[in-house]
C-alpha cells in the first residue's frame, strides 16, 4: 500500500511533491530487496535508488498502521494506473497519516500536508476526530480543524 508523502502528492495534485515512494507490504523484506535489485535499484540506507529516476522507494515496516491503529489492506483505496493498480491510503487515511506525524513529532509540514488533502477531498472528519481521541491528541485535532476552515 502506497503511503506517506507520495499519497499527499497524488491527492494534492502535486501541490506537495514527494521524492520518495513508501510502500507498506507484508512481503518478506529480503524478497522485496531481491526484486528491487532485479529491476535495477540499489540499496542506499533505508531507501532503494535507481539511476534513471530521482525518486526513492522505501518499504516501511508492516503491518499498515496509522498512529496506533491497524489499517486492513482491504480498507485502502485502489488507483488504476495503465494496466495495473496501486493500492494506496484513502484521502481520510492520508490525512490521519500526516496528522500522526504532526501529533507525535510536531511536524508542521505534515500538518500542512494534511490540510492540503482535506481542502481538496471529502474527508470523514468524525473518523479523524475519533482516531485523534484514541491517539490522545484532541487538542492538536482542534488545531487542524481551525486551520482547515481558514481560507488559503
Amino acid at each position: 500500500v502506497l503511503s506517506g508523502g507520495s499519497v499527499v502528492s497524488i491527492y494534492s495534485e502535486n501541490e506537495y511533491e514527494s521524492q520518495d515512494l513508501d510502500f507498506i507490504s507484508p512481503a518478506d523484506k529480503n524478497k522485496l530487496a531481491e526484486v528491487m535489485y532485479q529491476i535495477g535499484f540499489s540499496k542506499q540506507n533505508k531507501y532503494f535508488a535507481h539511476p534513471d529516476t530521482d525518486y526513492f522507494v522505501e518499504f516501511p515496516a508492516s503491518p499498515l498502521t496509522i498512529g496506533h491503529e491497524y489499517i486492513p489492506y482491504k480498507d485502502c483505496a485502489v488507483l488504476q494506473v495503465g494496466d495495473g493498480k496501486i493500492h494506496l491510503l484513502t484521502p481520510t487515511q492520508c490525512v490521519m497519516d500526516r496528522l500522526a506525524a504532526f501529533y507525535y513529532w510536531l511536524d508542521r509540514q505534515s500538518l500542512d500536508q494534511a490540510l492540503m488533502v482535506a481542502k481538496q477531498h471529502v474527508i470523514d472528519l468524525r473518523k479523524v476526530k475519533s482516531w485523534s481521541k484514541k491517539e490522545g491528541h484532541l487538542q492538536k485535532y482542534d488545531e487542524f480543524l481551525e486551520n482547515l476552515w481558514k481560507p488559503r
